[in-house]
């Protein structure tokens, strides 16, 4: 039997970390025929990964997937222009290349994995139309929504063309994979898109769920209070250092921030005009199989994100990856995030940009036994793995896909 051929277009790809790699390499190793129409990697240096660049392994086979890399812009330190001319320039060279291969191959279905920028769904959509075959669309990012959220854009021009164009893609996939409940709602405003929504959240990455041997950050002795990830705009971390100055005398209760991003220059600065030394401390960026152990080292793991309308429309991975590790939570996002903390009692959810009641649920959390606070991460893990299990959401896939 002829084994089927599925191409994932997306912007990133290994040694990039996103859920597409898992996709990508999980398929392939049930039988399918796997290419992944991607970008030179970049994100989240800003510059090109050791190793490629525009004449450097263009087109490699990673563990039995084949990958061809279309050129990008390096994106720099993701100022506006930066990141414009990085998402315009994989635009242009992901198209070639979709003609390209639509022309050379063909497949049996096109996978997107939409992450910002959502034009990638341009050069899927001319592979589905010119190929005639079914394009599942998985939607990670709401757009023109994250534009508003992530950078402030309120011009309607330019919201409007990509509400356009996102509805094109709507039009033209055959099912909508949404990663939040939430999302269904604003694709709906968009067109009668109701039946072809299919909810396929994110799932624990197998890292996360194993123990190695690896170098993890120092902590101070006391009460940890954890974030680790994409230290952004997005994530503010404005509130979370109000909260810790409301903390500030007692200095048993320690800030530990494990990451790296656009914003972690200006949470530095912030930290010593504040006076936050003693409490606050960002200690670096570490491997994705470097967090279990890093996890382990905090006795609550916290969330923020501002409070933007498409915000709380979503649950972020990070909370699935926080239930997993076993340790409590305490989320400052509205809407979807802060109904499921509440829901499965991992933790603690209060209102996002709320300093006072984020200081108040740190605190608080400090003043719990160990033992209740285990419980609470016993209850997290619990739900995620009945869940948010990888190998219950491939077999889903497969059904999707009709694979």
């Amino acid at each position: 039997m002829t084994k089927k051929r599925i191409l994932l277009v997306t912007q990133y790809f290994q040694p990039e970390n996103f859920k597409c790699n898992d996709i990508a390499f999980e398929l392939q190793r049930r039988g399918y025929e796997v290419t992944v129409l991607t970008a030179i990697p970049n994100y989240p240096q800003g510059q090109y990964f050791d190793g490629y660049g525009v004449f450097k392994r263009r087109v490699e086979y990673v563990d039995g997937v084949k990958v061809i890399r279309g050129f990008v812009i390096p994106r720099g330190k993701g100022g506006k222009i930066g990141l414009s001319l990085n998402y315009l320039s994989y635009l242009v060279s992901s198209c070639l290349i979709a003609l390209y291969l639509s022309l050379r191959y063909k497949y049996d279905a096109v996978f997107v994995h939409e992450v910002s920028p959502v034009t990638i769904g341009v050069a899927a959509t001319l592979v589905k139309k010119i190929q005639r075959i079914p394009m599942y669309f998985w939607v990670l990012d709401l757009w023109p929504e994250s534009l508003t959220a992530a950078i402030g854009l309120r011009n309607k021009y330019i919201l409007g063309f990509f509400s356009r164009l996102v509805r094109w893609f709507y039009r033209n996939s055959d099912k909508i994979l949404i990663s939040s409940k939430g999302f269904a709602k604003s694709i709906c405003e968009k067109g009668d898109f109701a039946e072809k929504i299919i909810y396929f959240p994110n799932w624990v990455d197998s890292a996360l769920t194993t123990t190695q041997d690896v170098v993890t950050p120092d902590v101070p002795n006391g009460f940890v209070a954890m974030f680790t990830g994409n230290i952004g705009a997005s994530q503010d971390f404005g509130t979370v250092l109000s909260a810790a100055e409301l903390l500030k005398e007692h200095k048993d209760i320690h800030f530990v921030i494990v990451g790296n991003g656009r914003a972690k220059e200006w949470v530095e600065e912030q930290i010593t005009e504040r006076g936050l030394n003693d409490t606050v401390h960002c200690v670096g960026s570490y491997p994705l199989e470097a967090m279990p152990a890093t996890f382990a080292k905090a006795d609550v793991l916290f969330a923020a994100l501002k409070d933007e309308p498409v915000f709380a429309l979503t649950v972020p991975a990070k909370i699935q990856a926080y239930m997993s590790s076993g340790k409590p939570i305490i989320s400052m996002i509205n809407g979807e995030a802060m109904a499921l903390v509440r829901e499965v009692g991992c933790g603690k959810a209060v209102a996002a940009e709320d300093s006072k009641a984020f200081a108040d649920a740190v605190l608080e959390m400090s003043q719990l036994s160990p033992e209740e606070r285990a419980e609470m991460g016993r209850r997290g893990s619990d739900y995620a793995a009945d869940n948010f299990d990888f190998a219950k959401q491939m077999t889903l896939l497969e059904e999707i896909m009709n694979l």
